[in-house]
Formats: C-alpha cells, structure tokens, sequence
C-alpha cells in the first residue's frame, strides 16, 4: 500500500521480531503490505501473513510486530513511538 504524504510516496510494511529468551527481540524480517483495502487489515491477518512467509513451525506466540512506513524515494524508515514501558529487551 503506498500512501501519499507532503508531496512523497510512503510504504506500508511491517518489521517482524521474534522474541529469543536469550538474547531478546531481534529483527527476523520486513514484509510489505499489499492489500488496498485496509478495513481488512487486523494483528490476526498480519501475524497470519507472517506465518505464510515463515510457515507453519513459526512460534507465533513469540513474534511480535511494528507497522512502519518506508519512504520510496529516499528509503527512511518511520516507525511509530514506542508507548512508555515498552522495551525490546524485556
């Protein structure tokens, strides 16, 4: 999906993350979101996409992910803020 922002073109995707007891978050991927219609976009169907990519013996219940936005003519990455208390190395 690629929105129109102040004159430049952003793309949504999300980062996946998978939740190492060891080591903590660590990044495992960044996939695009291709559907137009985002009524039908929900954490189920995202983490559901995920699965697809990564398969069936993916622990769904340590992957977490972050909708960002990448700028397509530049690359930058915006990624939302994290709410207070949330930390990656919990």
């Amino acid at each position: 999906m690629v929105e129109k922002m102040k004159g430049d073109y952003r793309m949504v995707a999300y980062e996946y993350y998978w939740r190492d007891t060891m080591r903590g978050y660590e990044l495992i991927g960044v996939l695009p979101e291709r559907r137009k219609d985002t009524d039908r976009v929900t954490a189920k169907s995202i983490i559901g996409f995920g699965k697809k990519f990564w398969g069936d013996h993916a622990d769904i219940d340590n992957i977490l992910f972050i909708r960002i936005k990448i700028d397509k003519t530049t690359g930058e990455i915006s990624r939302p803020k994290p709410s207070l208390g949330f930390n990656f190395e919990d």
